[in-house]
């Protein structure tokens, strides 16, 4: 596999471990070895610790002295913090489209992205499905205008990733119930009803962190 620009090669490495981190193909407290990585990949070993250092940023890998990179367990304390964390950031990030729009203009790329959703979810395409939710985050980005926020978020993204794809792997027919959310919550952002939005949020967080743990029981 050959990595080329405009993406630095330490990103695009990283990119496509975490790919095999969040699809499982790497499983939790997996080993990934770098010579293994650098004759796959035909990269550098100074690419592939870089990117190493990328995905311990992003809480995909743990780097432990002696022993290397491992993959992250997945557990009932770290998820249930993460969920808990994000459910705040995605509050903010709703409350600032909600106050922040001005025409319905503004709102169309958040409506190209539940069409997006909607056939991923006819597809039954888990992987677009995941892509596309987050991709809500980026596009309310401009609206909150914090790169603090804005870094945070896509920090812990692949890992909100991670246990969303575990999920909706399982368990697929909650992809429907995700869209439903989606709709209540679009809803409130258009009525700028901010109370609405914590409670939509709030009650996506939950849904999203019990049927993790539930397919964690099960794995």
């Amino acid at each position: 596999m050959t990595f080329k620009a405009p993406d630095s090669l330490s990103e695009q490495i990283a990119h496509h471990l975490a790919e095999q981190i969040i699809g499982g193909v790497l499983k939790p407290a997996e080993r990934i070895q770098e010579q293994k990585v650098t004759q796959a990949l035909n990269v550098s070993r100074g690419s592939v610790r870089e990117a190493l250092l990328i995905l311990e940023r992003r809480h995909l890998v743990t780097i432990l002295p002696r022993r290397g990179a491992h993959v992250t367990e997945l557990n009932e304390h770290n998820l249930r913090s993460l969920c808990a964390l994000m459910g705040e950031l995605y509050i903010l990030l709703g409350n600032s489209v909600a106050t922040g729009h001005k025409t319905a203009a503004d709102l169309a790329p958040f409506l190209a992205i539940q069409q997006r959703l909607q056939a991923a979810c006819e597809r039954q395409d888990i992987k677009t499905f995941v892509e596309e939710s987050f991709a809500v985050m980026r596009a309310a980005y401009p609206f909150a205008d914090n790169p603090y926020l804005q870094e945070t978020v896509e920090n812990l993204q692949p890992a909100m990733s991670r246990a969303h794809y575990l999920a909706l792997e399982r368990r697929k027919a909650q992809m429907e119930d995700f869209l439903q959310l989606f709709a209540r919550l679009l809803q409130a952002v258009i009525a700028r009803d901010l109370a609405q939005i914590r409670e939509v949020l709030g009650e996506y967080c939950t849904r999203s962190c019990e049927l993790v743990l539930a397919a964690l029981v099960t794995d």
